[in-house]
């Protein structure tokens, strides 16, 4: 499954989808055929050195994973 839209640098929300399993996406490709890419984690890392051959631009958003939500004490 391949999502066409215009390119975009914005920020991946939860909107965001994988074009190949529908989790969340966290990496955007754009290629040089104007189409964008979405991958959820894994299968960036699955496809990672393939679509950094093919991207024009890639946004990485997947240190989201590891960020550790702050927590307020009153």
């Amino acid at each position: 499954m391949t999502t066409a839209v215009a390119p975009s640098s914005a920020a991946l929300t939860a909107l965001d989808r994988c074009d190949r399993c529908g989790a969340q996406a966290y990496l955007r490709v754009e290629l040089a055929s104007g189409l964008e890419l979405l991958f959820c984690a894994h299968h960036a890392r699955e496809h990672d050195e393939k679509l950094r051959e093919v991207a024009v631009t890639v946004v990485d958003e997947t240190h989201k994973l590891q960020d550790k939500p702050t927590v307020e004490t009153d």
